[in-house]
């Protein structure tokens, strides 16, 4: 019998640290978006917790690369509750 997994609040704080750093870097959703070759409207989504967009590995390590960060600092964020 397969395992069932729930990863929703570990992806919610994914979608959330790359909005936290994109703005911390002072990129709008725009830029960041043109600079990784995606939509703004796929970005917004992504950014959005409750979407639940999937992403790339490949888009993860694009991100971290345009925002100047390593990519475990997505994987380990976790925003005050």
């Amino acid at each position: 019998m397969a395992r069932q997994f729930d990863n929703r609040e570990k992806l919610a704080d994914l979608y959330y640290a790359i909005g936290y750093y994109r703005r911390r870097k002072g990129l709008s959703q725009e830029q960041l978006a043109e600079n990784l070759g995606i939509s703004r409207q796929h970005l917004a989504s992504i950014e959005a917790p409750n979407m639940n967009r999937g992403l790339s590995l490949e888009l993860l390590l694009n991100i971290a690369t345009v925002l100047e960060i390593e990519p475990y600092l997505l994987l380990k964020f976790s925003p005050e509750k």
